[in-house]
């Protein structure tokens, strides 16, 4: 850890690291609350009307796009620890965000990438760590590719920290799939089910924070719980514990024809992931290790609505 602040920019009337997010959503807004004491914290938008609420969070805003690299000049030499939240465009194969954002990314930088588990593609259900060959299946997927090839070029290129975690499925109190069971989307029969992989905003964003101070260089963690559940069966669990109705069960080829193809992608892929890495290499001792133990809390706390 001591090359690691050594590595870090300082302000230096604060006496504080620097800190830039990139992405600083929902789970950005968690990492600000954890770190803010730490570093001095610039959180990225393209709307000025967030800097309100970037500000209230303890973050220093700054407006600019990743779709536009004039606006980003100067965030070049801001800051030595970067957390790259932010989502690729919707169309296309490559990411030209991540690929304007490498371009002024600073030399030695420490560099987060939070990446997508669905790089994998359809595993069939097996188990699989950070060694599987990347196999993506959409769009959505491969865009995510190019971002960590991006990013792995810059590290090599500029002697940069990058740690890329791949995240599945990210759940929280406001991120249940509470209006799909009030809509009885369906689901798949228990033959055609698939695997799906889970992690709790909140340890999403301690397991960022702990890549940062403990991530070895071009190192992939799994940012997973313990769960491993078919699609349907987490449906299930939260349906029952916010006494909903369960989801109805069609066969796949019928549930084809009702679906989204967004959704239906989501419903194509089954694998199992290993988290060992994010445990015995970062340290990370999960809050929620899997989604039975953290809906009690969120049933107790109430519920303001989800996806």
């Amino acid at each position: 850890m001591k090359n690691i602040k050594q590595n870090h920019d300082h302000d230096g009337k604060l006496g504080k690291p620097r800190l830039l997010i990139l992405g600083c959503g929902d789970v950005g807004l968690r990492v600000v609350a954890l770190l803010k004491h730490r570093f001095r914290v610039f959180a990225v938008t393209s709307q000025a009307a967030r800097c309100a609420e970037l500000r209230a969070a303890g973050a220093i805003p700054l407006v600019a796009d990743l779709d536009q690299p004039a606006t980003l000049g100067r965030l070049a030499r801001l800051a030595q620890t970067v957390v790259h939240l932010a989502p690729p465009h919707s169309v296309g194969e490559k990411d030209q965000r991540t690929r304007n954002l490498a371009a002024i990314l600073p030399e030695r930088a420490t560099l987060v990438y939070i990446s997508t588990t669905g790089v994998y593609g359809d595993c069939a259900g097996a188990l699989i760590d950070e060694t599987r060959a990347v196999s993506p299946h959409n769009g959505r997927a491969r865009r995510r590719v190019d971002a960590e090839h991006v990013l792995r070029a810059w590290a090599r290129r500029r002697s940069g920290r990058l740690a890329i975690l791949r995240v599945p499925g990210i759940y929280a109190a406001n991120r249940l799939p509470l209006a799909r069971l009030q809509k009885a989307t369906p689901a798949l029969i228990a033959a055609d089910d698939v695997y799906t992989n889970h992690i709790h905003a909140d340890d999403l964003a301690r397991i960022i924070v702990a890549a940062v101070f403990k991530a070895s260089p071009l190192r992939i963690y799994h940012a997973s719980d313990d769960s491993q559940l078919k699609m349907a069966e987490y449906f299930d669990l939260v349906a029952r514990a916010f006494g909903l109705p369960l989801s109805p069960r069609l066969p796949r080829a019928e549930l084809e024809q009702v679906v989204s193809p967004m959704l239906l992608s989501f419903m194509s892929e089954s694998r199992r992931l290993q988290n060992n890495r994010i445990k015995h290499e970062l340290g990370v001792r999960l809050r929620y290790p899997d989604v039975p133990t953290a809906l009690p809390e969120m049933v107790a706390a109430g519920n303001p609505g989800g996806g």
